[in-house]
């Protein structure tokens, strides 16, 4: 995956995704995109699936599909990430962009735009999206989403209706902003949005020690699977706290992200305060700050989740109740593997990498291999998502892991969970 500013999607390590692409795109056009198909209704339910912390909806494009798209409030401008779909549509092809990489590196990859797609998605259509199309599979979202995903759909959507997301039950609600109601009651909280390059901004008050709180700007992130982010070098009294784990947290276009992992003491979203917020500090020398908002950081869908949401972008505001994931404790990798999905059905994963000095570099494992079972359970029969949840459940944990390596032999691994940070 890329890492292409500060968009960041945490897949066992974390990756990034947007940035310049948003960028490089001129400004769209004020009038929603989408609207509802039925021109007499005010409401839309759309299913949404959960994977890796990432919300995924099924589209059509031009009548064809339905083809799986990222669900993406940090990217202003939709994007094709397959571009064998495109030529499949026989899309026009627009102006072309070449896309710089972290640290601005130049990363040889090229985008362009097309025009006049229509994206339809239950009851709901846009009909003439001008998305841009990567002219390279570069990110493969579908080996680290472990479901064929084909793009990321932006801020579109959510500057044409009220998005209401509840993630329990894996659907969202889009609503007319002319005739929409607020939901009332003790339990919602509302904080309020600046909309900006056709992103979701707000402001929180964010403890960093003991004696320090600061009120952060953080870009409202939904496609970002991580918790939190914060960029230290965009004010000088955000520090890496001491407790901190090293990690190579993503691969950019032109080379390795680094930074660390570490926690922050609290956040507050509203009247609702979370701790022991696990926390990414990417190293401003990887990643390229050419942010054209200012801003510290951003919030991703591993806290959000903890919340039923009401992304109103109309009236400015995000509104926020907390589900019963709201106590559950922020956890990291406790194995070391990050694992790729592979073959036709994207049920084949294999070793990517394996974190120097964790559990699993401990007892052998290396890259390439391939997992064949996870405590007897055969790894066909279960998803990446599945996989994620096993290896993070709990702090000593023993596993058992069947590897077949790359010249056919297989090998058994024991192992205990480690909690790293």
């Amino acid at each position: 995956m890329a890492m292409l500013v500060a968009r960041i999607i945490w897949l066992a390590v974390f990756l990034s995704l947007g940035g310049e692409l948003g960028q490089c795109v001129r400004a769209q056009p004020v009038a929603a995109p989408f609207a509802f198909r039925n021109a007499r209704r005010h409401q839309a339910r759309v299913r949404v699936q959960m994977q890796r912390n990432l919300l995924v909806v099924s589209c059509e494009l031009n009548g064809f599909g339905p083809f799986n798209f990222l669900l993406d409030t940090g990217v202003a401008t939709s994007i094709i990430t397959v571009p064998a779909l495109a030529d499949s549509l026989r899309l026009r092809h627009g102006e072309r962009f070449r896309v710089v990489g972290a640290g601005g590196a130049d990363s040889g990859l090229l985008a362009y735009q097309t025009d006049s797609v229509r994206f339809t998605l239950g009851g709901v259509e846009a009909p003439r999206l001008a998305p841009l199309v990567l002219e390279s599979d570069v990110l493969n979202l579908s080996g680290y989403v472990g479901v064929p995903i084909h793009g990321i759909l932006g801020s579109e959507l959510f500057r044409s209706f009220v998005v209401a997301l509840h993630p329990e039950e894996s659907f969202m609600l889009l609503s007319d902003p002319a005739t929409y109601r607020a939901p009332h009651g003790r339990q919602w909280s509302s904080l309020p949005l600046s909309l900006e390059k056709g992103k979701a901004y707000f402001t929180a008050p964010v403890q960093l020690t003991d004696s320090l709180t600061l009120d952060l700007k953080l870009v409202l992130d939904t496609g970002a699977s991580h918790a939190l982010s914060l960029e230290t070098d965009s004010d000088p009294r955000l520090k890496v706290p001491a407790r901190r784990l090293a990690a190579e947290l993503g691969q950019g276009m032109s080379g390795a992200v680094r930074g660390y992992l570490g926690r922050v003491p609290l956040l507050q979203l509203g009247r609702y305060k979370l701790a022991a917020v696990l926390t990414s500090y990417p190293n401003g020398a990887d990643v390229h700050r050419r942010a054209d908002v200012p801003r510290n950081g951003n919030v991703g869908y591993e806290l959000l989740k903890r919340f039923s949401l009401v992304i109103d972008y109309a009236h400015q505001r995000l509104l926020l109740r907390p589900n019963l994931h709201l106590r559950e404790p922020f956890e990291h990798d406790m194995c070391g593997l990050d694992l790729l999905a592979t073959g036709p059905t994207l049920h084949r994963f294999l070793v990517l990498r394996v974190e120097p000095e964790s559990p699993a570099f401990k007892a052998g494992v290396e890259v390439n291999e391939e997992l064949i079972s996870v405590n007897f359970l055969p790894t066909e029969y279960l998803t990446l998502t599945q996989l994620s949840r096993l290896l993070r459940t709990e702090d000593g944990r023993l596993v058992l892991l069947v590897l077949r390596r790359p010249n056919g032999d297989l090998h058994t691994v024991s192992l205990h969970l480690k909690r790293q940070i």
